[in-house]
């Protein structure tokens, strides 16, 4: 505990006695949000394990997710090379914003056209989440989850016999087609089995070998 206070006392507080702490997911490594954090609330954070920050409206303490749900549990917590600004990294329970979205930072104002990257799948899974707690009319999502555990297993059965033919034939474009396919209902199979996909790349880490 020495070693820790010995950092703590390194951290620049503002006139105010507070910290910018930016919010970023450990999965994802998108960024979620941005808060301030004084003395106690940091120390608290690393007590707890769970995210808590100081409300400059309120003026008071406040634990992520202590009204919602939407806890931050806290892998690490990092500071910048001017101890003047906070990075934690957290697993984010359900969303980050207060609006419903999974990250505060959802309305660009310029924008680059996205590349393909591994955070497509958090969406997916996000979207398909979002179908079940708020069900579309017309949506093929709600379609699956409202059909069942049997309907969902058919069509990733479907979808792995497609992946299987088309790497069997020449070029990748088929395949490519048919793996996001199969990918998409898999996003279905987790949500209706409520396994988050985190736990999957838990699973896959013990892989790197």
């Amino acid at each position: 505990m020495e070693q820790i206070d010995e950092v703590l006392n390194r951290i620049k507080y503002n006139e105010k006695g507070l910290v910018p702490a930016v919010v970023q997911d450990v999965m994802t490594k998108e960024v979620l949000m941005l808060a301030y954090m004084n003395e106690e609330s940091l120390k608290m954070t690393i007590d707890s394990g769970k995210a808590t920050y100081y409300s400059r409206s309120r003026q008071q303490l406040w634990q992520k997710g202590e009204t919602s749900g939407h806890y931050q549990y806290v892998k690490g917590i990092y500071y910048d090379c001017d101890a003047d600004t906070i990075l934690l990294k957290v697993e984010q329970i359900g969303a980050a914003c207060h609006t419903g979205n999974h990250s505060c930072f959802f309305t660009p104002i310029i924008e680059e056209e996205k590349q393909g990257s591994a955070e497509i799948l958090q969406e997916i899974y996000n979207v398909v989440l979002d179908r079940k707690e708020n069900p579309i009319e017309g949506s093929y999502t709600n379609y699956l989850l409202e059909k069942g555990i049997d309907k969902i297993l058919k069509k990733v059965g479907e979808e792995t016999a497609e992946v299987i033919i088309a790497a069997k034939n020449e070029g990748t474009d088929e395949l490519r087609y048919e793996t996001s396919d199969l990918l998409y209902h898999l996003m279905v199979l987790l949500v209706n089995k409520q396994l988050e996909l985190k736990d999957v790349y838990t699973e896959l880490q013990k892989r790197r070998k």
